[in-house]
């Protein structure tokens, strides 16, 4: 049996389609034993994603980037994120997206990009799939200074520390953004093997 036929949606609200579209829906729900369930649930669309780490293993180094977001700041994160650059995809594919969106972010512009995964990253209320990214780098890319669209609101600052600099930001809280997080550690054990070590 598919998880389709274990559900029955019974009624979708729509509470906001301002930004995102946030809904809430009440369906029933075939449990293990057989019974059915009736639940409620609030699901954010914000559509799909994808998300990269530029790599420069010669130099040990990784692109990142820090940007003010005002989810984090309310829920007590008082400094700018540290991020991967990312994006929405619209009507792009994953890889269309995050190419044009990694120049956009930090100014560099690559080719030769691999999805390394995807992964649902809050899936007890957001609906996204996020697409992970992974692209070598070397300052012959830079083609500008990057910085994201201010029309969107963003004023996007650039980073490149060391994979091992990179992974102690981590363990002392300076990285907290969840793909970041997963990108670095797949960098690490996959892309820069020595600072698996580390982890």
């Amino acid at each position: 049996m598919s998880v389709a036929d274990r559900v029955r949606v019974e009624q979708v609200t729509t509470l906001s389609d301002d930004w995102y579209i946030l809904k809430k829906t009440i369906f029933s729900f075939r449990r293990s034993d057989g019974e059915w369930q009736r639940q409620s649930r609030e699901t954010y669309d914000r559509g799909n994603g994808a998300t990269i780490l530029l790599y420069d293993v010669q130099r040990r180094k990784v692109l990142l980037t820090r940007q003010f977001r005002y989810p984090a700041f309310v829920n007590g994160h008082d400094d700018l994120l540290i991020e991967t650059p990312a994006g929405l995809l619209d009507k792009a594919t994953p890889e269309d997206r995050i190419k044009a969106e990694v120049e956009e972010e930090t100014g560099y512009r690559v080719s030769d990009v691999r999805q390394v995964f995807d992964a649902f990253m809050s899936p007890g209320s957001v609906t996204e799939r996020l697409h992970f990214f992974v692209a070598a780098y070397s300052a012959a890319d830079e083609v500008s200074d990057g910085g994201g669209n201010a029309d969107e609101g963003e004023d996007i600052e650039r980073l490149e520390p060391t994979i091992e600099e990179a992974l102690a930001m981590i363990a002392d809280g300076r990285i907290r953004d969840g793909k970041t997080i997963i990108l670095l550690q797949y960098a690490a054990m996959h892309l820069f093997k020595e600072a698996a070590c580390s982890l």
